[in-house]
């Protein structure tokens, strides 16, 4: 199998003990963060739940990720009308994962959903979504009785659309397969700001690879450094925000060498048990991001270095799974 295989789904298989990042939204909130007149981060402040984006213009507005549950999905349509005067017509989900979309079905008939072809198409299976993302949800997955209906995108693109709000103009970009295969970049020209989902986190952060492996990601990568040279922040779909460029340079390290690694396990025949990667968390987590996590708490910070060695466990397993071609679903 290719090394650049993407799996029709997400790898159902998980570490052993591995915890995984806890998206339930009980005792969330969106605290808004403006960047210019209209243009806001709605940050979470428990990370690593789901952070959002609202962007205005003279005549419309829209809204980034729909919310994990009808709840949040209201929640964040009222701070859109608190924050704006204009009236939301656009929805962009930066992926297809339910906690960036099971909320799309709240938002009014005439807002415009958009992302990605890929992302539309795999919006496929309610049930096995609901499945997957209720391991995140830390014993509230009954919240999920109240999803029903997965609305899909109106409006798909392949690799960029543009949408003008009124004076402001809004850039959505697909460079490739990431985290999973229809990554989505909403980008603010003006601003120089990106909302990236799950595509791009904060330096040091690690990411997780669900549908894939290291190769195709590390291209879209580089196609985004290429094509936002002027980017300054990035609003990630979880944790801090941080500098866009210095994101792109530490995830592209990371997955170098992972891909190195474990290309070079499989190479010598190694099992899986018997792979071995350097551990870019064994001496905590990176000082930009423990900086960036001091403003949520200590227990914040212990949390995210937890949450990373899982998921830096979870992207050598599914490397091993790819490059073997045992990718289970």
């Amino acid at each position: 199998m290719s090394m650049s295989h993407i799996p029709d789904r997400e790898i159902a298989e998980r570490p052993h003990g591995y915890g995984g990042p806890n998206l339930s939204p009980t005792g969330l909130r969106h605290l808004p963060h403006a960047f210019a007149d209209g243009v806001y981060a709605l940050m979470a402040n428990i990370p690593p739940k789901d952070n959002n984006g609202l962007i205005a213009g003279s005549r419309a507005a829209l809204v980034v990720d729909a919310g994990i549950t009808p709840d949040i999905s209201h929640e964040l349509q009222k701070l859109a009308g608190e924050l704006t005067d204009a009236p939301v017509r656009y929805l962009a989900n930066t992926t297809y994962h339910g906690d960036h979309t099971f909320g799309n079905a709240q938002f009014p008939d005439d807002v415009v959903i958009v992302t990605s072809r890929a992302n539309k198409e795999n919006m496929a299976d309610l049930a096995y979504e609901k499945q997957v993302r209720s391991g995140n949800m830390y014993g509230d997955e009954a919240m999920f009785d109240q999803v029903t209906t997965w609305r899909t995108p109106d409006l798909v693109f392949d690799s960029y659309a543009e949408l003008d709000l009124g004076g402001r103009q809004v850039q959505l970009w697909h460079f490739g397969p990431g985290n999973g295969p229809g990554d989505t970049v909403v980008y603010v020209p003006d601003t120089r700001t990106a909302w990236t989902g799950n595509f791009l986190c904060h330096a040091g952060t690690a990411h997780m690879l669900l549908q894939g492996g290291p190769l195709p990601y590390l291209d879209s990568l580089r196609k985004m450094r290429q094509t936002l040279p002027d980017l300054d922040t990035i609003v990630p779909g979880h944790g801090p925000m941080g500098d866009g460029h210095a994101a792109i340079d530490a995830l592209i390290g990371y997955l170098e060498r992972l891909h190195e690694e474990v290309a070079a396990a499989v190479k010598a025949g190694k099992p899986l048990e018997k792979v071995v990667t350097t551990d870019p968390y064994a001496q905590g987590l990176d000082p930009s991001l423990a900086a960036a996590m001091a403003a949520y708490g200590e227990r914040a910070q212990q949390g995210m270095l937890a949450l990373c060695r899982d998921l830096h466990r979870l992207n050598v397993l599914a490397t091993y799974r790819v490059y073997t071609g045992r990718h289970t679903v």
